[in-house]
């Protein structure tokens, strides 16, 4: 079973950036897709962006294309969300998630067998 620990999270203005980390505990995780997911007060988790296993493909909802970058470094189990001109609406808590290799990286989360905790994105207007 694949552990996730998110880390990265925190208050920024508006504009500003942030970089998120999932450190997976096993290596089995190399051989998953990776996936973010947000979830505001009161809203349903949505799809952030998806990466392959080989980091060949990758997927992003249209509210972050442009501004978030997803990037996988399997060496070190790690996966990671760069997200750049962040905007009040970013606002929730990011969460990381390993599922199964599929092409291109799935958007629901029904197709992601593991999940971290979560961190929390505040960002100030």
């Amino acid at each position: 079973q694949v552990q996730l620990v998110e880390s990265g999270g925190g208050l920024v203005q508006a504009g500003g950036s942030l970089r998120l980390s999932c450190a997976a505990s096993q290596r089995t995780f190399n051989s998953n897709n990776m996936g973010w997911f947000r979830q505001a007060p009161g809203k349903e988790r949505e799809f952030v962006a998806a990466i392959t296993w080989s980091a060949s493909m990758t997927a992003y909802a249209e509210a972050v294309k442009g501004r978030f970058t997803i990037s996988r470094e399997n060496a070190k189990n790690t996966g990671y969300l760069e997200m750049n001109t962040l905007k009040p609406e970013d606002t929730a808590v990011y969460f990381c998630a390993a599922g199964r290799m599929r092409r291109p990286p799935a958007e629901t989360s029904r197709a992601y067998d593991y999940w971290g905790q979560g961190t929390q994105v505040t960002v100030s207007s």
